[in-house]
Formats: C-alpha cells, sequence, structure tokens
C-alpha cells in the first residue's frame, strides 16, 4: 500500500463538469466525516449573483443540517475577483478548519483554482495598470488574443473569453514579467482528488435541462437586479455565460430565443473545457479519483469514504 493510500489526506477534493451535482456530493460526504466545504467556484464569491452562478444552497442541507460552506458570498457584485485572492481566502479558511480538527473539502468546478491549491501556483497580487490598459486599448480582439499567446505560459485558458479578461490576462503577464521576485510561497497540501465523470449526451441533457429550470426560476430578473443595483453591461460580460448572454438580451442586441440558444451551447462548451483542464491536472502530474456519475448517490458517497 503506498503513502498516498495509508495516510488520511489533508484536503479533500470534489470536482467535475457543471451540472453534475457537485455541491450535493460533496454535502453528503462532508456530512459523514465531520467535514466542511470550501467551495472552488470563481463567481460564487458574489453576493446576490446566485440563480446564475447555481449556488443551490438546498443541496448543502443534509438530514435537517446545514454543512458549513465558506467562500459564497465574500464579495460584493462588480467587484472582480481573482486567483490570488482565492488562494490567501482559501488558506485562511482550511487552517481554520483544520485547527478545529475537521476535514476540509474543496468542492467546485474551476479548474485553475483547484490546481492553484494542489500544485501550490506560487502568484503575486498584480495592481491595475491604466497605462498599460491605455497601451492596449485599440488593439482588436485579434491582436490581444495573438499578444496572451506570446507568453510561455498563459494566465488563464478561459482569458480570451472577452476583451476585458484579455486585457486583465496579459496586464498579469506582463506585470509577472518584470516583478518575479515578488512571489510568494504556498504551502504543500496532502490532497485526495476525486471528480465526477459523465458521459457526453447525459451531460448535455442536464446542463440544458438545469438552464431551462433556472430561467423559469427568475434568471433574468437576477441580472436585472444587478442592473438596478448599478453593475454594467461590461461588468456582466467580464462575468461571462449566463450574465454574458442576458445582458446581451437586456440590451436588445439578442432576441430570447437566441439568447438561450447561445447561452446553452457556450455552457455545453464550458463544461468541454473543464473535462479538458481535468484531463490536463492528471497530465501534470495530479492523481484524480473518478467517480460514476450514474452510480446511486450512496454508493458515490460510499467510494469516497473508502478511498479516505
Amino acid at each position: 500500500m503506498d503513502r498516498q493510500q495509508e495516510e488520511r489526506p489533508d484536503l479533500v477534493v470534489i470536482t467535475g463538469p457543471t451540472a453534475t451535482g457537485k455541491t450535493r456530493l460533496g454535502a453528503l460526504v462532508a456530512h459523514r466525516t465531520g467535514g466542511e466545504i470550501i467551495s472552488a467556484d470563481s463567481r460564487q464569491v458574489y453576493r446576490g449573483m446566485d440563480i446564475g452562478t447555481g449556488k443551490d444552497l438546498d443541496d448543502l442541507v443534509v438530514e435537517g443540517e446545514r454543512v458549513s460552506c465558506h467562500l459564497i458570498d465574500i464579495r460584493d457584485p462588480g467587484y472582480r475577483y481573482n486567483v490570488f485572492e482565492f488562494q490567501q481566502d482559501f488558506l485562511r479558511a482550511y487552517e481554520a478548519i483544520r485547527r478545529r480538527g475537521r476535514l476540509p473539502l474543496l468542492v467546485g468546478g474551476s479548474g485553475l483554482y483547484i490546481e492553484a491549491v494542489l500544485r501550490g501556483y506560487r502568484l503575486i497580487r498584480v495592481p491595475v495598470d491604466p497605462a498599460f490598459r491605455e497601451s492596449l486599448r485599440d488593439k482588436s480582439m485579434d491582436e490581444l488574443v495573438r499578444m496572451l499567446a506570446s507568453y510561455k505560459q498563459l494566465h488563464n485558458t478561459t482569458d480570451i473569453d472577452t476583451r476585458a479578461r484579455a486585457i486583465r490576462a496579459l496586464e498579469i503577464e506582463h506585470y509577472y514579467a518584470s516583478h518575479p521576485e515578488e512571489e510568494t510561497a504556498f504551502p504543500e497540501i496532502h490532497a485526495r482528488v476525486f471528480a465526477l465523470k459523465i458521459d457526453r449526451e447525459t451531460r448535455r441533457a442536464n446542463i440544458s435541462a438545469r438552464l431551462r429550470r433556472r430561467l423559469e426560476e427568475g434568471m433574468i430578473e437576477e441580472v436585472q437586479r444587478l442592473l438596478h443595483q448599478g453593475i454594467d453591461h461590461e461588468t456582466l460580460q467580464y462575468y461571462g455565460l449566463e450574465y454574458r448572454y442576458i445582458s446581451l438580451y437586456l440590451q436588445g442586441r439578442l432576441d430570447y430565443g437566441t439568447m438561450v440558444t447561445r447561452l446553452e451551447t457556450a455552457i455545453h462548451r464550458f463544461a468541454k473545457r473543464q473535462m479538458t483542464w481535468f484531463r490536463g491536472m492528471e497530465r501534470r502530474g495530479i492523481p484524480i479519483h473518478w467517480i460514476d456519475w450514474h452510480l446511486p448517490e450512496e454508493e458515490k458517497v460510499a467510494r469516497i469514504l473508502h478511498l479516505l
């Protein structure tokens, strides 16, 4: 039996593509182990962005008790959260959970955030550089993409989703190149990683059904509330997916049917990119225990507990 099998991990990770029930599975495992969840979702940090980000807080209630979950609703909408801040917030939550003698579970689908913890990315806080941004103002999106691709290592594979993301990614790479001495170390964490494996057709059906449900639950009205709070359309575009396409619809740039169709396609593509990222994590040396999504809920939990 190897070291990983013998030792209880410091951290359990439960991940997988969107619309696979990660939050519910994480809550069940946390309930059985006396653990606490740390969210690994780049958008669920925002208050008031509930339906579009899929917080599904009811999934955290197990046998009448709510499982403790950290890093949800920690920033106001309009803020632009980043992976450096996530690392710092994660560490604070992780260390507090460990001090209480409980098991931390990192649950979510943001592959970059998860890998930043597991591989201990050495990151630095990058300030806004108005002069650098001004130098990019007249660049086309294609030019920004080519500039970003010229760097040896891209900051994030989704950085070309919008113009704002591409400019921020270039700003980060530009700063990294001239401030390598500011990098800070991240502690090594012994983790056990589980990911839900689902076939393509079932995944697509789940995504489509969930999108229809969220629209019925008031996702458009949620975006309208954000606009009334003073969040502008550019920021909504930055948040991507649901917020991007509903913003275009509310501006009259897409009709309702086209908005739904394009959003659905974008979410399918996002799920595919998530799977590509997870496979890349394995190639980069992070072992993943794959759990069949089709298994009964209790059997999924049992398989994870067996490997802990």
